[in-house]
């Protein structure tokens, strides 16, 4: 793959390089087979379809055709902002990539902090179908440029295609996902929404459009979004089944992202594979997607696994 920026490891994302000279890459190249031997997941940012797009995979089963993970970053975030959540989902096999949208701040993203959204977020009426359709925009070309690509095309399966994205990300998503009619792309088994920005749909009751399976994710220090969430009438009641709304203890906005609170990220990861394992892959449903675990303060489902309201307090 093309690129300047190479990762392969686990968690700890060892083997990290970055060169332009050919004894660079050489020396790289060597760093890198020795962290293959004990590596789980590949990560690389490369150009695709136009876009700098964050590439992880798992290494062992390079050839295999594998389910397509697609994540739109928060406002102002970047490709690599949850590169946790990202490498446990390559690690169960997904194929996974995340553009660089316009308003990216980091990993090569141009924008500045201070450049605002097109709309207030404060004012969830005045948005609508063409706010943030770049970022729509993004995503369809990406989906295009993988089926045609040849480092991917034979590579993934895109029959089965997920979803997710934090914040904005995860309004862009929701919207794909036929929250915003004229957005909606066909295929999608399941979208995954984490903290998202809900509210111009809740304002435009539009929710009711989604066609996919979708899990809400929130915390309980998530005070902006999370409350959106689950409020009579809120995303997760304005939304259809099959639906999970989970809030995770200790969790605030940024949970989602590497700089967020390490201690929630493993719930959020035991959650996003057994909620998207089950949609995608097909695989039998996880008990934790209809009983809490101990840092779960909150789960509501409606689905074909029942029905459930708000989980007892603990």
């Amino acid at each position: 793959m093309e690129g300047t920026t190479e990762q392969a490891g686990n968690a700890s994302r060892g083997c990290f390089m970055k060169t332009k000279t050919l004894v660079g890459l050489a020396v790289a190249t060597a760093l890198c087979l020795t962290a293959f031997a004990s590596a789980q997941v590949f990560e690389q940012t490369i150009s695709l379809g136009g876009l700098r797009v964050t590439v992880w995979f798992e290494t062992a089963t390079a050839n295999v055709r594998k389910p397509v993970v697609l994540f739109s970053h928060g406002f102002h975030g970047c490709s690599t902002q949850s590169s946790f959540l990202m490498e446990a989902l390559a690690s169960e096999g997904f194929l996974v990539f995340a553009p660089n949208h316009a308003d990216a701040t980091c990993n090569g993203g141009t924008a500045q902090w201070s450049d605002p959204p097109p709309e207030p977020f404060i004012d969830p009426q005045a948005w609508s179908d063409s706010t943030f359709l770049d970022r729509a925009a993004d995503i369809d070309r990406l989906i295009q440029a993988i089926s045609t690509d040849p480092r991917f095309r034979n590579r993934v399966d895109l029959s089965r295609l997920a979803l997710v994205g934090h914040s904005t990300g995860g309004y862009t998503m929701l919207g794909l996902s036929g929250a915003w009619a004229s957005w909606r792309l066909p295929g999608v088994k399941a979208v995954l929404a984490l903290s998202p920005y809900d509210q111009p749909f809740l304002v435009h009751q539009t929710l009711a459009g989604l066609s996919a399976p979708v899990m809400y994710q929130g915390g309980t220090l998530d005070l902006g979004i999370t409350p959106s969430l689950g409020k009579p009438g809120g995303g997760y009641d304005q939304s259809p089944p099959s639906k999970y709304f989970v809030v995770f203890e200790g969790a605030a906005h940024l949970a989602w992202a590497d700089i967020g609170n390490p201690a929630t990220h493993p719930d959020i990861v035991a959650y996003s594979v057994a909620f998207l394992n089950h949609y995608v892959n097909g695989k039998p449903a996880e008990a934790l997607l209809t009983q809490p675990q101990p840092g779960v303060a909150v789960l509501r489902y409606d689905s074909e696994l029942g029905q459930s309201g708000e989980s007892p307090p603990r």
